[in-house]
């Protein structure tokens, strides 16, 4: 016996430890971008073309991580304890692009938006309607990271020196964060 695809199916429910690790997740890794791109701003400076680039994507990810923010502290969910390593980390990953050339700072940023396009279409798949705030706010991110994701490939992202082994390692890198930001 076959289901009529009129007869709606069941939804599982997204649960509150999954909500409180989707929340703390986006908001270590809208962190963290602001740590890169602080870390790429401190190198750069604004005197090179791509500094404004560069500071206009990270007032949208001060926005992000501000709403995330808010969002934890309002639904009690806990930060991750990572917070000061990625703080470290961020930072030094996007001095030491920046200091490799405009271009494999470009990079960096091609490599950690495409992984976190490909986090939040996961996120937005598992909350389905489950908590219309939170899908919203991931969908209005995600289209914004997909935009800074090509702006960077557009300034010369995939013309970096060693561009498939550094963007290799910065992806690895990111779901590495994504994982253990989950559940620490």
């Amino acid at each position: 016996m076959s289901i009529s695809p009129d007869y709606p199916r069941p939804t599982k429910r997204l649960s509150d430890r999954d909500r409180a690790a989707m929340l703390r997740v986006d908001q270590a890794g809208e962190f963290g971008a602001t740590r890169i791109y602080a870390g790429q701003l401190a190198v750069m400076g604004d005197r090179h073309p791509y500094g404004r680039v560069i500071a206009g994507m990270a007032s949208q990810e001060e926005r992000h991580r501000q709403v995330f923010d808010a969002m934890i502290v309002r639904r009690g969910v806990r930060p991750t304890a990572l917070s000061p390593f990625w703080n470290m980390a961020g930072y030094a990953l996007g001095a030491v692009t920046a200091a490799l050339g405009p271009r494999a700072a470009m990079a960096c940023t091609a490599a950690v938006e495409t992984e976190i396009d490909l986090h939040y279409s996961e996120q937005l798949e598992k909350i389905g309607n489950d908590d219309p705030e939170l899908s919203t706010a991931i969908a209005d991110f995600q289209a914004e990271e997909v935009e800074h994701r090509d702006a960077a490939i557009a300034h010369g992202a995939e013309q970096a020196p060693a561009y498939p082994i550094l963007s290799g390692a910065i992806r690895l890198g990111c779901r590495a964060a994504i994982a253990l930001s989950k559940r620490i």
